[in-house]
């Protein structure tokens, strides 16, 4: 988990090579062929600044770049503007801060506010992740490890946010101004625009995450037109989702508890804590209302998400059918679970229910003691309602692994799984080409980002043929000179790369050894008899000692 620092002379040497360059430089640090860790800087005469700052998930390799040093000075970032409050945008300014950065966080009211809740839940998480991990450790006389940062840390970067509306512009740095565009991802999230001053003016535009089109509670994306330079998410370049509605997308939710309904079974929810659980509770408690489900109860098992639906509520005047969602808060069958010991007593209950739990990809949080109680059972649901990045568990249960482990331990995995795409927070392939057109003319270039290395591919020999201007997909770590005539990509700046790119969204040998582990586990439950156990044992231990040798 803990990983040798990076020689700090390479950061220095690296910035101080950017800041001599005549004209704008762009690194991508994160959300590079991959889909989370967004974090890119923007060099300018003006100064240097982050859009996003998020941490890494997926594998556990993917995960250990949270850990490292950040491949820059903390110290001469002079402001950050963030895009949303996403975790994987949002996630490591406490450590950006902790490290040196002083300077100004320039987000959406909205946004800041959701931090002001989920950066907290995110220290939270660390220390009691970090104090389990921290045990096992001791037992193999291990020395101990320290969270990312503490809730200190997140205090202090609170104090540097500066909340902005929509449409209004803002001087982030000599010579550097931005303004926010409604995204339709969840509440305040953002596109930015960024005008840098010179004989002729520069205009990039970072989508962030786009909402697609029939999205409950926001509007359609939205956008300039005619930018000099375009970073476009690609989570879904590659798919092409049938058109829905709200009615159709409440009809198909209704149909997948229907089919979940078994006596003392429960359907399982995991959750992203914010927006995705607020859409839920909306969805739910309409259908029950309407009549078309029974008066099940649902049971929110998330502190966070409890915390954050009141930061929905303060916004509700800036959603679509707020009612929908306030309605819904007050339906009587509605249960939050805020304690340990009322999470625990989840686990008691008879008769059919529903319970939504953090996290979203099963990687942390209460979803995991649900799934420990219920995976087993074939009277459990699993129902996925976002997106699996590669080498979480969810993506593991997604793709119909037999077992799992978790926290150590083998779970056999009877419960029905399920994937309903409904709920998606991201526009699919037609909706993000839909939207880079309508911001044309790209005059320069397109950057793909926060995409698996497929979906990207596809949006690119999507858009080449539309678009003037090249559209790259650029490495990890990688940086482009913003030049008049176009984007001109410079060498690596970390040599070797902090992460092999056909290690970023991909699995792991975490993985690989999980995997391996729940077979021969698996093997050794189907010998017939002691004695083929014994002969599987000799042969493992065999090729252990092979190996040694």
């Amino acid at each position: 988990m803990l990983v040798p620092a990076r020689e700090a002379g390479d950061s220095d040497a690296m910035t101080k090579t950017l800041r001599s360059l005549p004209v704008p430089s762009l690194t991508f640090h994160g959300a590079a062929r991959g889909v989370t860790g967004s974090c890119f800087r923007l060099e300018t005469p003006g100064g240097a600044l982050l859009v996003d700052c998020g941490m890494f998930q997926g594998s556990k390799t993917e995960k250990e770049l949270n850990y490292r040093p950040f491949p820059f000075t903390p110290g001469e970032i002079d402001a950050v503007i963030l895009t949303h409050a996403h975790i994987d945008h949002s996630g490591l300014l406490p450590k950006l801060v902790r490290d040196g950065f002083t300077g100004t966080i320039h987000a959406t009211r909205p946004t800041q506010d959701l931090c002001s809740v989920m950066l907290p839940d995110s220290a939270h998480i660390q220390a009691i992740e970090v104090q389990q991990l921290n045990r096992r450790r001791a037992r193999w006389h291990q020395g101990a490890v320290e969270p990312i940062y503490t809730a200190a840390d997140v205090e202090t970067t609170l104090a540097q946010f500066a909340g902005h509306a929509f449409g209004d512009w803002v001087t982030v740095l000599a010579g550097v101004r931005a303004r926010f565009w409604n995204a339709g991802h969840m509440l305040g999230s953002a596109s930015v625009e960024i005008e840098i001053d010179g004989s002729e003016p520069l205009r990039l535009l970072f989508s962030g995450d786009l909402g697609p089109a029939a999205k409950l509670l926001h509007p359609a994306p939205e956008g300039p037109t005619g930018v000099d330079y375009l970073i476009v998410e690609s989570t879904y370049g590659g798919t092409d989702r049938p058109a829905t509605s709200d009615e159709a997308r409440r009809l198909a939710l209704r149909d997948e508890v229907r089919a979940a309904m078994r006596p003392d079974g429960v359907l399982l929810i995991p959750s992203f804590a914010v927006e995705r659980a607020q859409e839920l509770i909306a969805d739910l408690t309409l259908l029950i209302r309407e009549g078309a489900l029974p008066d099940i109860p649902i049971h929110i098992d998330s502190p966070l998400a409890t915390r954050a639906t009141e930061v929905f509520l303060r916004h509700r005047r800036s959603l679509s059918h707020d009612q929908s969602l306030t309605q819904g808060l007050r339906a009587p069958n509605l249960h939050f679970t805020q304690s340990l010991e009322d999470s625990k007593r989840l686990d008691q209950i008879d008769g059919f229910h529903i319970v939504i739990a953090a996290s979203g990809m099963c990687e942390a949080g209460r979803i995991r003691h649900r799934l420990k109680r219920w995976l087993w059972s074939e009277a459990a649901t699993i129902l996925m309602v976002g997106y699996q990045a590669v080498g979480t568990l969810g993506r593991l249960l997604v793709d119909g692994a037999s077992s799992v482990r978790i926290q150590g331990e083998t779970y056999p995995v009877h419960a029905r799984i399920r994937n309903f795409d409904g709920y998606s927070g991201h526009a699919d392939g037609p909706e993000l080409t839909d939207w880079v057109m309508a911001r044309a003319p790209v005059r320069l270039g397109a950057f793909l980002t926060h995409g698996e290395p497929p979906a990207i591919s596809a949006l690119a020999e999507t858009l080449r043929p539309r678009l003037a201007a090249p559209v790259l997909m650029p490495l990890l770590d990688q940086t482009f000179e913003l030049t008049p005539e176009g984007p001109r990509g410079l060498d690596a700046p970390i040599r070797p790369p902090r992460i092999a790119p056909e290690a970023v969204a991909a699995p792991d040998w975490h993985n690989d050894v999980s995997t391996l582990l729940l077979d021969i586990d698996e093997a050794l439950r189907a010998a017939p008899d002691a004695l083929r156990r014994d002969a599987l044992l000799r042969q493992l231990r065999r090729a252990l000692d092979r190996a040694e040798d």
